[in-house]
């Protein structure tokens, strides 16, 4: 009994896997749905089978489920016979019809089951002679049809559905030798019957097989489409093989124990414990596991590579972001290493000098390269583009040369355990290649998919480090960028003050006995020296700007002030709708903002013309409109030039307005430009009102309702 458990248990959970992995994937392809179906009711008819063994029942469920296993088998062959023909209507036709008399037949034998069921045993019920010659004939019909299959399946498709003949027809087969053992002796043979189940399961493996061949078995459109991943390939092997050596180790135990005497129990448990650790050595050996990654790729797969599966790890090693302190040179070298096992490679770029030279290493001996652009090497890489493999240059150097001159450097050679040259190429220039260490597996043989992949892969590596080497020429540029832009401030903060400067120089002869022009010249003098001393400050880093609560209306006065003083026109006319509006700014740069849109203004609008000043409260925000009467500006160079530094309508660097605008920014608020051509323009400024304004307008507000609300209630 725990045998036919045993061999039907088997049978029934490799038949489930096999029904489950037909399952997946496309679900219009008729071969592959009429497989599963064939595996499914194998495994349930095998599963009842290894229910009435241990528990008894279910007799009849078994005989009829076998049947029916029997129906779904014939099928799935009659599927793949009729995809053997050319497909017409009358082909279709005569198979409907061939497949409905075996379903009749099927179904009269298992009516004929059930007519015969008595409450007997499985082997007397089955022993019949009439269900034995039924089973026979099932038998027989399953051979005729795989004879068939093979008879009409073109030679160049044969290969691919020899393991699915073999299968499928030694099922039928060891079925028709045990029917027909029972027909001659008038009963089953028990050992016959438990080795059943083991045969059966013996099968799954080959259609495995078969199914990896990848060709299209309905030589049609149609194909079984079945991804099993190289990965689990590799640790259902490991497991398997790690099984059946445990299985090995505990015979080994158990002998150990039975022939050691007083030492048995001593001697098992050292024995053991020495064995799995061998395991675990075995296990996590690199060797090993790339020996046994070699077996897989040639004995189980069409192709040696999940493609899938090598591209996203490649883009997760090259995109790894985790790991701060690895440069994106040596996750390009891990990247392009990883998929042939090497153990470690060599990063050689194109420098400015036009030499390549040493860049980063991994787990590759510290060594300095300078190899010449013109040299043979470089030449023969960039203009074939190949990946050379240093075991095929020596065995035949005439495989390389014949193609173009190539020579191996000393520094190449000098290293025994270097294998591979893979070219980094981007848009067919090449910018650098990587040497690559030989695989732990020494058996590992490098063929044309391996020279395509890393090929692939080494343009995906040189575009990340051209985007790196980009991006970091970026930030310089950004850093240029930014010198350049706070010189451009100091000169327009520069040209301000020697302008003020320049009108008390130019007023100085006709005012120098006027004692009231002395004070303010002494005053401008001073304001001008205090402004260069806090701009040379502020250029060392010594000081940061003072944000504190200023008064608007104040503030645009002194700035009008200013401007009416260097005389001129038009004069700017205030006009403050509010006068207590204050916001939090540093005073020097906020006054030096104001006057550079006002001196714009007075740039674009002739002498007739009007410039007008406005202080508002618009919700939380200042409002200063600086409106004038010139020739405007249109709507492209608003949107295009008006916010670029460098960009102005009077020929000459301006910086103001761009300037004016993201110091406003930086304050919170927003600035908006609207123009005319030959109308005028006008600058709208909203800058935050400072927290205190805030805080005193609000409890205002809140006592006048207190107040109101006081005076109602009165």
């Amino acid at each position: 009994m725990f045998i036919e458990v045993l061999s039907f248990g088997v049978s029934t959970v490799l038949f489930l896997v096999l029904g489950l992995v037909m399952l997946t994937g496309r679900r219009d392809n008729l071969p592959k749905t009429m497989l599963a179906i064939a595996a499914l009711a194998s495994a349930i008819w095998s599963g009842a089978v290894t229910y009435q063994a241990a528990y008894g029942g279910l007799l009849s469920s078994a005989l009829l489920l076998e049947l029916f296993r029997s129906l779904a088998w014939f099928a799935f062959l009659l599927v793949m016979l009729r995809t053997a023909y050319k497909t017409s209507d009358q082909v279709n036709k005569n198979f409907k019809i061939t497949f409905a008399g075996l379903s009749i037949f099927v179904i009269g034998l298992m009516l004929l089951v059930l007519y015969r069921i008595s409450g007997g045993s499985l082997f007397e019920l089955i022993a019949g002679n009439d269900v034995l010659i039924g089973h026979l004939f099932i038998s027989i019909g399953g051979l005729v049809i795989i004879e068939q299959l093979y008879r009409n399946t073109s030679t160049e498709h044969r290969w691919a559905l020899k393991y699915l003949w073999i299968a499928v027809g030694g099922m039928f087969a060891y079925d028709f030798y045990l029917y027909s053992d029972a027909f001659l002796f008038q009963r089953i043979d028990n050992e016959l019957w438990n080795a059943r189940g083991f045969i059966h399961a013996m099968v799954v493996p080959l259609i495995g097989v078969a199914i990896k061949r990848e060709m299209q078995w309905s030589l049609g459109e149609q194909s079984i489409d079945i991804f099993l991943s190289r990965r689990m390939v590799f640790h259902t092997t490991t497991l398997l093989g790690a099984g059946v050596y445990m299985v090995f180790i505990g015979f080994g135990g158990y002998y150990v124990r039975d022939m050691g005497g007083e030492w048995g129990v001593v001697a098992q448990a050292t024995f053991l414990f020495a064995s799995v650790m061998v395991l675990a050595v075995v296990l996590f050996s690199g060797k090993i596991r790339a020996r046994l990654k070699v077996a897989i790729d040639k004995h189980f797969f069409h192709y040696k590579y999940d493609y899938r599966e090598e591209w996203l790890r490649t883009i997760r090693t090259l995109s790894l972001k985790g790991d701060s302190s690895t440069r994106l040179h040596e996750r390009a070298i891990r990247a392009i290493a990883q998929i042939i096992d090497s153990p470690g490679g060599l990063l050689v770029m194109e420098r400015g000098n036009g030499c390549f030279e040493s860049d980063e290493r991994w787990n590759y001996d510290s060594i300095n390269v300078r190899e010449p652009a013109d040299s043979c090497l470089i030449k023969f890489l960039a203009e074939q583009q190949f990946v050379i493999s240093l075991d095929e240059f020596n065995k035949d150097p005439d495989m390389y040369t014949r193609l173009a001159p190539l020579k191996i450097p000393h520094w190449i050679k000098a290293n025994k355990n270097a294998w591979l040259i893979v070219p980094l190429i981007l848009q067919d220039h090449m910018m650098g290649f990587i040497v690559l260490l030989r695989s732990p597996a020494h058996e590992r043989y490098f063929n044309w998919e391996d020279s395509d992949l890393l090929k692939t892969a080494g343009r995906q590596a040189a575009s990340h480090l051209a985007q790196y080497d980009a991006a970091q020429a970026l930030v310089s540029a950004k850093r240029f960028e930014e010198v350049n832009r706070l010189s451009a401030f100091i000169v327009h903060d520069v040209k301000n003050m020697v302008g003020q400067l320049s009108m008390v120089v130019s007023n100085a002869a006709r005012h120098k006995n006027n004692p009231m022009f002395i004070d303010d010249a002494i005053i401008t003098v001073e304001n001008s020296v205090n402004k260069m001393n806090r701009l040379l400050i502020r250029l060392r880093g010594g000081e940061s700007e003072k944000f504190t609560p200023l008064n608007l209306c104040e503030l645009l006065e002194d700035s009008i002030r200013i401007c009416n003083k260097a005389g001129t026109l038009p004069m700017p006319v205030l006009n403050c709708l509010c006068q207590e509006i204050s916001v939090t700014a540093d005073k020097d740069r906020m006054s030096a903002n104001i006057a550079h849109i006002i001196q714009n203004a007075q740039d674009a609008t002739d002498d007739m013309g009007s410039i007008t000043v406005r202080l508002s409260k618009q919700g939380k925000f200042a409002l200063i409109e600086i409106e004038d009467t010139g020739e405007g500006m249109d709507e492209s160079f608003i949107h295009d030039r008006l916010y670029q530094p460098f960009e102005s309508t009077k020929g000459t660097m301006g910086i103001g307005v761009f300037q004016v605008r993201e110091y406003v920014h930086k304050l919170g608020g927003q600035m908006d430009v609207e123009s005319v051509r030959g109308v005028g323009t006008t600058f709208r400024l909203y800058i935050p009102l400072s927290e205190s304004q805030e805080t005193t307008r609000n409890s205002q507000i809140v006592h006048l309702n207190e107040h109101e609300k006081r005076k109602r209630d009165a």
